[in-house]
């Protein structure tokens, strides 16, 4: 396998994402927290919702001079979090995140994560591709990535994500995308990785659901097409919004054309939403994201 990868010369950093009831001195605790233990403060990010009374906030430091690690930092932090009631995660940049991908039959969206994988555009590990169908064997294998044949039928649904889960356990998989999976994961799957699976629909939700949403739009004489990327919950897109954008269209464009500059609307939505995963620059609340760019 060739991954062409440019050399990057920024510090390695761990990136601290925090949610509490908002109460002043947060960001003091926070930021003296950091210094007393020599942490060099990278960027901070942090906002509060007034009408709920949250505070989200997001700090990157160099791991450079850091004296906490990944053994030492939960002990030490706890008082700080404790007093303020956080929930909080800490990602230690020198580590590389796993990611597996799905797709059904379009490979537009794998095939543009895939290059910006190859790039080092995306600083992911992909563990593999898995499919329904096995079209889209060609483009992987010729990244060298593996590629499993999932079929589903209406009865062996189960059994495919059965097999899926143990290939995720297997390798280690933190997190999944779904690049025009065009199969709805039981809620089950999803109960195992929440805010872990990242969709891609086909409108700028909630309009023109179903099997043809261009062909609706295009019925509609719509002024902008749009795409959506969001977590996958038990409710059908329904999930946190991660990402969304939108083209204007008129009525010279045909219904070929809207699936093209759709389609093109997707790559970027779905791969914007996976690098924002990746940073860590996510907080989720009450079904809504806190996106920190």
């Amino acid at each position: 396998m060739h991954r062409t990868v440019e050399l990057d010369m920024t510090p390695k950093t761990a990136r601290l994402l925090i949610y509490c009831p908002d109460s002043k001195g947060i960001i003091a605790a926070v930021a003296g927290f950091l210094a007393e233990h020599h942490g060099n403060i990278l960027e901070a990010d942090q906002h509060t919702d007034p009408h709920n009374g949250e505070f989200f906030m997001r700090v990157e430091v160099e791991l450079d001079g850091f004296v906490l690690n990944r053994a030492t930092f939960d002990d030490a932090w706890s008082k700080v979090a404790n007093s303020y009631n956080m929930r909080w995660h800490v990602y230690w940049g020198n580590e590389t995140k796993r990611m597996a991908v799905l797709a059904s039959k379009e490979g537009h969206c794998l095939n543009d994560l895939l290059w910006r994988w190859k790039t080092g555009e995306l600083d992911v590990d992909i563990s593999f591709v898995a499919s329904n169908h096995e079209g889209l064997k060609e483009y992987v294998d010729v990244v060298g990535l593996p590629f499993y044949h999932l079929p589903v039928v209406a009865t062996n649904k189960q059994a495919q994500e059965q097999q899926l889960l143990s290939l995720m356990d297997e390798c280690q998989v933190e997190f999944l995308v779904l690049a025009r999976y065009m199969q709805i994961l039981s809620p089950d799957f999803v109960a195992k990785y929440p805010e872990r699976i990242i969709n891609i629909h086909h409108s700028f939700l909630p309009a023109f659901a179903g099997p043809k949403p261009y062909h609706h739009a295009f019925e509609r004489g719509v002024k902008i097409i749009g795409a959506t990327s969001h977590y996958v919950t038990d409710q059908l897109d329904q999930g946190p919004i991660i990402a969304q954008s939108t083209l204007p269209v008129d009525h010279r464009d045909t219904v070929d054309d809207l699936v093209r500059k759709g389609r093109d609307l997707e790559r970027v939505v779905l791969a914007n939403a996976v690098r924002l995963h990746v940073e860590d620059k996510i907080l989720v609340s009450q079904n809504k994201t806190i996106v920190f760019d």
